[in-house]
């Protein structure tokens, strides 16, 4: 099943030092900065979905690793916009709380973006909170190096950030400095999870998410955000495989049947592609049965919100 993502920090088990560092660092940005490849990137393992459209991530994750004696607790988070619907609010007010509870705050900016909106808007935030934090500009592969100087400049002028680092992600150029440079300054104290976990997602949640990330990546431009699926069952079977079933929740029933596709092509599509990154990730095999429900007010649910650890008066 590969190694287990939930965990008892109580009851946890394996070596740990006795006195070592460990701490909890936020990674805030805009939406699409590449914050989930990031985390995904330091911890050298898939614990964050990562799609090309914004607002992918709906909830904080844990991603944990540590460097020597130091645990790192990465808590990826919502990408921080300008929200209008209650999901939206949520989501934001998400990344706001993240940045506010953890030891120590990453902002990861694309460096091919302007920064004169949501990113200096978030700058301005952090240091009205006097809230110092550390510059990941990211994507630097992709900026030519003028460019990228300038924006470097521009930000560390504002005087939110008490470092800078030059990153790309998706390569990862830079993020081994940048963790280095983050572990040197999170608080003494014994280690929170066992040494070889990396995320505190359950499995099942974690299987949900893999089915949005199929669903974003198969629907178009405004339906990936009217839809939410739910793990309903999970059963492992005598011979070592495992048995999911998910339902796929959208508002209206002309969703239902894009969802589907003709003769349930689409739906289909969308199940192999999930069950394949299930198998590559759990280590197992899977059988996964996916279901289309109309629930018109899902996004309203208070229960979707508690079950995600969302804020629904946010």
């Amino acid at each position: 099943m590969g190694p287990e993502m939930e965990g008892d920090p109580e009851r946890a088990s394996g070596p740990r030092p006795r006195f070592g560092r460990c701490g909890f660092v936020a990674v805030i940005g805009a939406p699409n900065a590449g914050k989930s490849t990031l985390v995904n990137a330091i911890v050298g393992a898939k614990v964050s979905i990562v799609t090309p459209k914004q607002q992918t991530t709906r909830f904080r994750v844990l991603g944990i690793t540590a460097r020597g004696d130091t645990q790192v607790i990465l808590v990826d988070t919502p990408g921080i916009f300008q929200p209008k619907k209650r999901l939206e609010r949520a989501m934001v007010a998400a990344a706001w709380s993240g940045a506010s509870d953890a030891d120590e705050v990453v902002l990861v900016v694309d460096a091919g973006r302007k920064i004169e909106g949501e990113p200096m808007r978030i700058v301005e935030r952090l240091k009205a909170a006097r809230r110092p934090a550390i510059l990941a500009l990211n994507k630097i592969d992709l900026v030519a190096k003028p460019e990228l100087l300038r924006v470097a400049d521009a930000l560390n002028r504002t005087g939110a950030f008490s470092d800078v680092f030059m990153i790309s992600a998706l390569t990862r150029d830079g993020t081994a400095d940048l963790v280095d440079g983050v572990a040197r300054r999170l608080p003494e104290g014994p280690w929170l999870f066992p040494e070889d976990q990396v995320s505190d997602l359950s499995e099942r949640v974690f299987a949900t998410e893999i089915t949005r990330e199929q669903l974003f990546m198969a629907l178009g431009q405004e339906l990936p955000y009217a839809v939410s699926v739910e793990t309903e069952s999970w059963n492992e079977r005598a011979d070592g495989s495992v048995e999911i079933r998910q339902v796929i929740n959208v508002q209206r029933d002309g969703q239902k049947g894009i969802v589907i596709g003709a003769k349930g092509s689409r739906l289909g599509r969308i199940g192999a592609a999930a069950r394949a990154e299930l198998e590559r990730l759990l280590g197992c095999r899977v059988h996964l049965f996916l279901f289309v429900r109309v629930q018109g007010r899902w996004s309203e649910d208070p229960a979707f919100y508690r079950d995600l650890g969302l804020d629904y008066q946010a």
